[in-house]
């Protein structure tokens, strides 16, 4: 297959991670990048890569095929838009959107273009999980009862106080945006549609006045409740277990996945002692790149489904409403 060739919007932590490891790929080539601090042309130097300053730069170039959007969550439904306009394949760093209505906008606007949509949510490309969800498909633990999870770190405590990823605006509902959000996703893959949500979050441990501490009650329209977790101010823990009516499944992360060591996986069966596989280190994000790439080619469709992608954006929000109010809060749909 030949190299999808990309342009990468906001050259920050999450943004310089990928470059880099898209240079692993043969499936990859990123050959421009954008960002608006002038300072980061230096990154772009070093690795020979064409720079700018704006979107539009990059939807100018010939030489781009594809997007992927490393930038504040405000800006993604809009830039996936033009992205689209421009007849562009698109990936997008996580979440797509803050609201349902622009995940929709989103949505309409990649259908009518024809162009293949990506969003950057690499934990369903881990392996263990690759394998939990073959296991759900499968039936082997039978009816999907409940999921809990948790998804904490403690690296934002190293950022300025006036970083984006720290502001109301960007980030409601505080480690919801930045962890929580796999998690509601891959409830979203065992269950589907969320029908309503109970938030909480607090600032209990450290500076970060948006929050620190969250807790999440999912309850889903087919059945089923998700349990979930996320702190910014503990050091890193990664745990997704799916209990059935024939078994359960947990995967724990035994370190960050911008630098995996590999995960632990246990499965339970009804009648059988639990199994206990190891799994090396792979890198999730640079798979779900490639399966973007694949997709963009024609070769093998995106394995995410776009009416997830919907589904996660509207449980997401009913979680910005329910951390506000206090209250269970209706998903819409």
């Amino acid at each position: 297959m030949q190299a999808l060739r990309l342009a990468v919007i906001g050259l920050g932590w999450w943004g310089r991670v990928l470059v880099d490891q898209v240079r692993q790929s043969p499936r990859l080539e990123v050959v421009h990048v954008v960002d608006v601090d002038p300072a980061a042309e230096a990154f772009a130097r070093e690795r020979g890569l064409r720079f700018s300053a704006r979107l539009e730069n990059a939807l100018a170039d010939p030489g781009v095929e594809a997007v992927v959007l490393c930038t504040p969550h405000t800006q993604h439904a809009q830039q996936v838009v033009a992205v689209a306009a421009a007849g562009r394949h698109v990936f997008c760093e996580k979440p797509l959107a803050l609201t349902r209505a622009d995940a929709r906008r989103a949505l309409d606007a990649v259908e009518r273009a024809g162009v293949t949509l990506a969003v950057g949510h690499e934990k369903r490309f881990e392996p263990p999980i690759v394998e939990v969800l073959r296991l759900l498909s499968a039936g082997e633990l039978g009816t999907p009862l409940q999921v809990e999870a948790n998804f904490s770190q403690d690296k934002f405590l190293a950022l300025a106080a006036d970083n984006w990823r720290l502001s109301g605006q960007e980030a409601p509902a505080g480690p919801m945006t930045a962890t929580g959000i796999h998690l509601l996703d891959l409830s979203v893959a065992v269950f589907g549609e969320a029908e309503s949500v109970l938030a909480s979050v607090r600032q209990l441990g450290s500076p970060l006045t948006n929050g620190d501490t969250l807790a999440v009650m999912a309850s889903f329209r087919r059945g089923g409740h998700a349990l979930i977790s996320a702190m910014l101010a503990t050091p890193f823990a990664g745990r997704f277990a799916v209990y059935g009516s024939a078994g359960w499944a947990e995967v724990r992360d035994k370190a960050h996945p911008e630098s995996p060591e590999g995960w632990t996986l246990t499965v339970s069966r009804r009648g059988a002692s639990p199994q206990i596989t190891d799994y090396p280190p792979a890198p999730a994000a640079l798979l779900n790149l490639e399966a973007f790439a694949a997709a963009a080619r024609r070769v093998a469709p995106y394995p995410v489904p776009r009416e997830q992608m919907l589904a996660n954006i509207s449980a997401l929000e009913a979680v910005f409403r329910s951390a506000r109010s206090g209250s269970v809060e209706v998903v819409e749909d």
